[in-house]
């Protein structure tokens, strides 16, 4: 269904000021859709008419929806869908259009915070070297790994690289992240070798239309699916299955920075966030990790392991008592 004026205003300025991508306007849009067309069902005009009641109800019933495969919404469906709304609500507000915010008032489902699925450093080796041979689409695919590695690119931030945006003397990258956002990220020499391979042997043999720095067989850009699909392959190629994907390669470069003791706010920098908040997720990866070690490494942590309930030694058999007067 088509949006009414002020929603179409909204993604106007979700697009223009803050820069959104074509992908998440579409997840915008799909969710203010769904808003217009509750409020029009219970007979109210819209958002502006809407108060906090009708905005939980709003909320309740999209929690009692189902997919097409007759699952419930996850909960991330749902608190996805009431930050759009929320967003539509503000900016009413911001642009005179309405009195009040009801959505202060609403709140949406509790999420728990998944740790990021890192691959350990073997298995990334493994995903790295899948791609075989010297066909243009091998070097290809070898570059386009590299750099998913060693930049911690996201999958639309590689895609969207045209060849300019390399500095191999430099060993840099450099990228527009979300909100438009330039950095610059370093790139280590095997991405630098993987990319300068693909330019002087690849890319030239399938002849692009444009400045892209990945091309497909028709020398067209590579899309967002089609790296996707690319990365999925060789996950499954090396024998990691066929979960792997472009953002687990993100997660293993930020986590196994701060598993080499990289500061969490140059790892902010390095992946594009503009909240370090979003970063803190990896420290708590490395502390999980450490935490293994140390369990399978420290001889106290291996009593515990073996049988230490918290008020002394299990199945160690009875303790002598000291003598008297002796020290402790």
């Amino acid at each position: 269904m088509a949006l009414p004026r002020h929603g179409e205003r909204y993604l106007d300025h979700l697009r223009v000021e803050r820069g959104l991508s074509p992908h998440s306007l579409a997840a915008y849009r799909r969710d203010l859709q769904l808003y217009a067309g509750y409020l029009t069902a219970v007979g109210i005009a819209g958002p502006g008419d809407a108060a906090a009641e009708d905005l939980a109800a709003f909320v309740a019933w999209v929690r009692a929806q189902r997919t097409a495969a007759g699952r419930p919404f996850a909960a991330s469906t749902v608190a996805r869908t009431l930050v759009s709304v929320r967003g539509l609500h503000r900016f009413l507000v911001r642009e005179g259009l309405a009195t009040a915010d009801p959505s202060i008032e609403v709140t949406g489902p509790r999420l728990a915070r998944p740790l990021p699925k890192a691959l350990p450093l073997d298995a990334v080796e493994r995903l790295l070297a899948a791609p075989l041979g010297d066909e243009p689409a091998a070097l290809r695919d070898r570059a386009m790994l590299e750099v998913l590695y060693g930049a911690g690119l996201r999958i639309s931030e590689l895609v969207e690289l045209d060849v300019d945006d390399v500095d191999l003397v430099a060993g840099s990258v450099r990228t527009m992240g979300k909100g438009r956002k330039e950095r610059i990220v370093p790139m280590g020499r095997p991405a630098r070798r993987a990319v300068e391979a693909w330019l002087v042997r690849g890319r030239p043999r399938f002849a692009p239309t444009s400045a892209t720095l990945f091309a497909n067989r028709r020398g067209g850009r590579l899309t967002r699916q089609g790296g996707w699909k690319i990365v999925r392959g060789h996950g499954e190629a090396a024998g990691l299955g066929d979960t792997v994907s472009p953002h687990t390669l993100r997660h293993s470069f930020a986590t196994h920075l701060m598993d080499g003791g990289a500061d969490v706010r140059v790892v902010q920098e390095l992946l594009g966030h503009a909240s370090v908040n979003t970063t803190q997720v990896y420290t708590m990866v490395s502390r999980t990790r450490l935490r293994a070690v140390y369990e399978r490494a420290h001889p106290r942590a291996v009593l515990i392991s073996d049988g230490f309930n918290g008020h002394g030694p299990a199945a160690a058999g009875p303790v002598e008592p000291l003598a008297s007067g002796a020290e402790p």
